[in-house]
């Protein structure tokens, strides 16, 4: 029997990897052996992840969480699988899924059964990950039609921004000063300036 490893991922520095390293203390993993990356499953350029793989060797044991800690991917994850078990050697034991166990099972029945079973959770992961990008795009066009405003509020217009703005256009000033005048930046000026350009040209017709 090998060393004992762990893996975590959560996807943004904002989510909590408490429910996961609970999970893995759980099952005797040395703390010291608990690898946390805090970033997307997209790829699997993450730094934690990779200073893992150089410290497994055969024998090992690593418990992840849920198949998906090892990416969102379909084809990644069933790579990352056989890069761990076929050609590092180390078993592999997912903690939401007891199937998904490389300690047992180690027949030609047992395999296939575990191979399977990987295909078609990988499957899933991948496209509830679809899924609920999905329904994201869906909701945020849904609050777009209710009148909801997304981004950064907009800044109410300085009190002399049109006195400004007529020097501007009238080449009394430069956009420099103008923004400078109005207590913004050259590009929040012309932004505005655009829009009253546009406001003055719909107003002539």
């Amino acid at each position: 029997m090998g060393n004992i490893y762990g893996y975590a991922r959560v996807s943004t520095r904002e989510q909590n990897e408490d429910r996961q390293l609970i999970a893995l203390q759980e099952v005797r993993v040395p703390k010291q052996n608990i690898y946390l990356d805090k970033q997307s499953g997209r790829d699997f350029n993450r730094p934690m992840y990779l200073r893992l793989l150089k410290k497994l060797k055969r024998e090992d044991l690593l418990y992840i969480q849920s198949i998906d800690r090892l990416g969102r991917n379909y084809d990644e994850i069933l790579e990352q699988w056989r890069i761990l078990t076929k050609e590092r050697k180390v078993d592999i034991s997912v903690l939401d899924m007891p199937l998904l166990d490389t300690r047992r099972g180690k027949d030609l029945m047992g395999t296939f059964l575990s191979d399977i079973v990987l295909q078609v959770l990988s499957f899933v992961a991948e496209n509830e990950r679809k899924s609920i990008r999905q329904r994201q795009r869906e909701g945020i066009e849904a609050a777009k039609l209710r009148g909801v405003q997304f981004g950064r509020p907009k800044l109410p217009m300085p009190e002399n921004f049109l006195e400004a703005y007529a020097r501007w256009v009238s080449k009394e000033v430069s956009g420099a000063k103008a923004a400078e005048q109005c207590h913004m930046t050259m590009s929040t000026f012309y932004r505005w300036a655009n829009q009253r350009k546009e406001q003055e040209s719909r107003e002539e017709k």
